[in-house]
């Protein structure tokens, strides 16, 4: 696995979403050192970090993750707004920074590349006002499940074939048929 995942300077963060698996770190407020390892995988992600002196590796799938987003960010001192392309969990403490740039263009080309090779939904910035929000689908109901009483299982068969004028009929042919 390759360890230097980051390119261009040490503010930027650009991982390739073409080049995975990548390994990288990223800062965390409440790790000691302030810093998390992260190894980012198509299929999961492994998040290694120390909380008052305990190691700890979370190992979870990618699919626990909600999706991909896209934020502004405010920039420190000079530097303006900056667009940051995240992986978005329910819990904000495992939400990872996968992209940072100042770009608009680049950070939109970025967003779908992530949502495609990790196959999770393109997720929008929630705004505080905002009437439509974004959630997973439900899942497919199962046929074996508990509520499969509620639903009649004659709408799953097929129908049968009726027999009308327009039917061939084949007489007085000679079957063929397979015999041990």
């Amino acid at each position: 696995m390759r360890s230097g995942g980051c390119a261009g300077s040490g503010r930027a963060l650009r991982l390739d979403p073409f080049g995975l698996p990548v390994r990288f770190s990223t800062s965390d407020a409440l790790a000691d050192g302030r810093v998390r390892d992260i190894e980012l995988h198509r299929k999961r992600v492994v998040l290694r970090r120390s909380l008052r002196g305990m190691r700890m590796a979370l190992n979870m799938p990618v699919a626990a993750f909600d999706g991909i987003s896209l934020l502004q960010v405010p920039g420190e001192g000079e530097v303006g707004d900056v667009l940051a392309v995240m992986l978005i969990h329910s819990d904000p403490a495992l939400t990872l920074p996968l992209f940072l740039t100042s770009e608009p263009e680049e950070a939109l080309d970025e967003w779908q590349a992530w949502s495609q090779v990790l196959d999770l939904p393109l997720l929008l910035p929630k705004k505080r006002h905002a009437s439509i929000e974004v959630k997973r689908p439900r899942p497919r109901r199962r046929r074996r499940s508990a509520l499969k009483a509620r639903r009649p299982t004659i709408l799953f068969r097929r129908k049968p074939g009726k027999i009308t004028d327009a039917t061939p009929v084949h007489r007085d042919e000679r079957e063929i048929i397979a015999r041990n």
